[in-house]
């Protein structure tokens, strides 16, 4: 008998190991943030994070906000969907502790 991957596990583990995806979620739990500040404490080009963030708002995982001040103030948090994935970002913290090398 053969075994078949559910295509919503499927599409979750592609959204989830697209690269940088995961620390802009993890970099996310600690509260919403300036897509600079995501930029700079993750190492992620400007191009490629604003793609992953698209990606993420798309998936209802981000919510992008814009404040109408001079000059515009975007503000990029996770919803409720993305916050549900706190427990998962915090068991792949304690895998990685307990088994990968600094």
């Amino acid at each position: 008998m053969e075994k078949t991957i559910c295509p919503r596990f499927e599409k979750a583990m592609g959204l989830l190991s697209q690269r940088w995806t995961g620390l802009i979620i993890y970099q996310l739990l600690s509260g919403p943030q300036r897509f600079c500040n995501i930029e700079s404490s993750i190492g992620v080009s400007g191009r490629v994070l604003s793609e992953r963030l698209k990606d993420l708002e798309n998936e209802g995982i981000v919510k992008r906000e814009v404040f109408p001040e001079t000059p515009v103030r975007i503000v990029y948090s996770l919803t409720d969907k993305g916050k549900s994935l706190a427990p998962l970002m915090g068991e792949i913290e304690k895998w990685s502790k307990n088994w990968l090398e600094a």
